[in-house]
C-alpha cells in the first residue's frame, strides 16, 4: 500500500470503516479503538435507564429559558451562570469564537487540532501558524509572543491534541498579559483536561483576564461523542456576545437535560481517576520498548513510527492488520505521518498494543 495524500485520510479518530477498506480488511474485522481519545470505561451504568426515562425531551423544543444546564456547569466550575454558554460539543464553540473574529487574523499552535484551522477558514480569518519545537514539542513563548501582533485571536490545546503536551499556567497568563497588549483573545481549548495527573483547568484566570475562552467537552470524559455537548467559559460580555450568534436550538433538549445528572456523577469521576491512575505509565511502558514518545499530560500518546511517513504507515498497518486502530497523522501540519497517536483503554487493551509494539522492534 503507498502512501495517499492527506486528504485521502479520514480526518478525525473512530472512523474504522474507510481504513479497513484502504487495507482490503472486511468491515466487520474485530478492532480495538486506540485512535479515538474517550474514557474506556464507557458511558455511566445509569445513562441507558435515564434515556428510556427522558423520552418527553424530543416531544418538545428546547427550552431557552430554561437555564439547568448552565447554572449546574456554573457551579461545577466555581463560575458565574453569565461565564458559561453550553454547545453542541467542543466544534461548536470552536466554531463560535472564531466567528467572533471573522474576517481578521488568526494565529495556532502547530500541530494541533484540525478544527481550528477549518472554522478560521469557514470565517474568512487569515491564518498564520506556530510550530511547537522537536519531539518534546515545547512552545516557544517569545515567539508567540512576537506573532501575537498581527493577530486578534490565538488558539491553544491544552492538553495539546495530538501531542499530550500541556503549556504551562505561567506561560498562559504571560500570554494573556501580552494579549492585553495586542488585542489579542487566547481560545484555550481544554477538552482533554480532565484527564490530566492534576486538575489543571484555567478556569481560575477568568476573572482577572478578560480576553480568555475556555473551551470543554463532555463526549470525551463521559465516552459520549454521538451526543454532542460541551460549554465554553469567559467574560459575561463575550458569553453574551457568543450567545446572540448561536444557532436557534443548537444543543437539543435531551442533551441540556443530561449535563446536570453527568456532573453530579461522582462515583464514575472517581472510576475515571482510578482508572488513569493504573494507566498513565503506558508512555513509559512503551518508550521501555524502544518506541520514541513525545511527553504527555493527556489521556493519549504520540509515538514516532519511524523515520519517515512511510515506514510510520507500515506500523499502522500492522497494528491494524493485529486488530489495532491507531490515529494516523497525515492531517496534522509538522507531523505529516511520521507519528501515531493512541489513546489509553484499559489494562487488558494496553497490553495487547505493548505486546504488538514488541512484536514490531523484534521484527
Amino acid at each position: 500500500m503507498s502512501l495517499g495524500a492527506a486528504s485521502s485520510w479520514p480526518g478525525h479518530g473512530g472512523r474504522a470503516a474507510p481504513l479497513l477498506a484502504r487495507y482490503g480488511l472486511p468491515a466487520d474485522y474485530p478492532l480495538i479503538d486506540f485512535s479515538a481519545n474517550l474514557n474506556p470505561l464507557g458511558p455511566p451504568p445509569w445513562l441507558g435507564d435515564w434515556l428510556a426515562g427522558a423520552a418527553e425531551c424530543l416531544t418538545r423544543y428546547p427550552d431557552p429559558d430554561d437555564d439547568r444546564a448552565r447554572r449546574a456547569i456554573a457551579e461545577h466550575e466555581g463560575v458565574a451562570p453569565e461565564r458559561v454558554l453550553v454547545t453542541a460539543g467542543g466544534a461548536e464553540a470552536i466554531f463560535l469564537a472564531a466567528g467572533l473574529h471573522a474576517g481578521g487574523r488568526a494565529l495556532i499552535v502547530q500541530p494541533t487540532f484540525s478544527e481550528y484551522a477549518r472554522a478560521c477558514a469557514h470565517y474568512g480569518l487569515g491564518v498564520s501558524s506556530l510550530a511547537l519545537n522537536g519531539e518534546a514539542f515545547l512552545l516557544d513563548v517569545d515567539a508567540a509572543e512576537r506573532a501575537m501582533v498581527a493577530a486578534e485571536v490565538l488558539f491553544l490545546c491544552r492538553p495539546n491534541n495530538p501531542t499530550g503536551t500541556l503549556i504551562p499556567r505561567k506561560t498562559i497568563e504571560r500570554l494573556l498579559a501580552r494579549g492585553r497588549e495586542t488585542g489579542t483573545t487566547l481560545v484555550v481549548d481544554e477538552a482533554f483536561v480532565d484527564f490530566t495527573a492534576v486538575d489543571e483547568r484555567l478556569t481560575p484566570l477568568l476573572l482577572e483576564a478578560p480576553n480568555l475562552l475556555l473551551l470543554r467537552s463532555l463526549t470525551k470524559l463521559y465516552d459520549l461523542p454521538g451526543l454532542r455537548l460541551g460549554y465554553l467559559l469567559g467574560a459575561p460580555e463575550t458569553v453574551a456576545r457568543l450567545a446572540a450568534r448561536q444557532l436557534p436550538w443548537s444543543v437539543n433538549a435531551l442533551a441540556l437535560a443530561l449535563v446536570a445528572p453527568l456532573l453530579a456523577d461522582a462515583d464514575y469521576l472517581a472510576r475515571t481517576r482510578a482508572w488513569l491512575a493504573a494507566q498513565r505509565d503506558l508512555p513509559a511502558r512503551v518508550r521501555a520498548l524502544g518506541h520514541a514518545v513525545a511527553p504527555t499530560d493527556a489521556n493519549f500518546l504520540l509515538l514516532r513510527g519511524g523515520r519517515d511517513a512511510a515506514e510510520a504507515e507500515a506500523l499502522f498497518a500492522f497494528l491494524l492488520r493485529r486488530g489495532l486502530l491507531a490515529r494516523h497523522t497525515h492531517n496534522f501540519p509538522g507531523l505529516d505521518g511520521r507519528w501515531l497517536r493512541l489513546a489509553l483503554r484499559d489494562g487488558r487493551d494496553n497490553a495487547c498494543l505493548l505486546a504488538a509494539l514488541a512484536a514490531w522492534r523484534r521484527g
